[in-house]
């Protein structure tokens, strides 16, 4: 697998679209703090790790609305392994006008642009959700 981010986002998105309450995405500390970063946002109920040495994997539970619609709208993969994105904080905007994030991986750890303006540290752009 040349893309695990990409893989995983996938793994989402098609999750949501059959109404599956859970998800399970092989076990990478990358991909954990994008879970953790979905959870915290509210996007997912909940992420877990499950297993023990290599047969680790991340349990991401989705998060769905009372008329049974997803909390993520859509997800897209941004800096790709053949063409990186690299952002300062001053040229970071928001997503669909405010009613989506982007997902940076700044020296600081995995978080929002949100949180990156505040901080005043820019990254590679790992994704987009809404």
């Amino acid at each position: 697998m040349t893309d695990p981010i990409a893989d995983m986002l996938t793994r989402i998105r098609n999750a949501k679209m059959v109404g599956k309450t859970s998800v399970y995405v092989p076990y990478s500390k990358i991909k954990m703090a994008i879970a953790n970063t979905l959870e915290k946002e509210g996007l997912v109920e909940s992420c877990e790790k499950k297993g023990k040495k290599i047969r680790k994997s991340i349990e991401i539970k989705l998060k769905y609305d009372q008329d049974g619609t997803s909390r993520i709208t859509d997800m897209k993969r941004v800096s790709k392994p053949s063409q990186r994105i690299y952002k300062g904080y001053n040229e970071l905007f928001s997503v669909k006008q405010g009613f989506g994030l982007a997902i940076l991986s700044t020296p600081e750890g995995v978080m929002t642009e949100k949180e990156a303006k505040k901080k005043k540290v820019g990254g590679e752009v790992l994704c987009e959700v809404w």
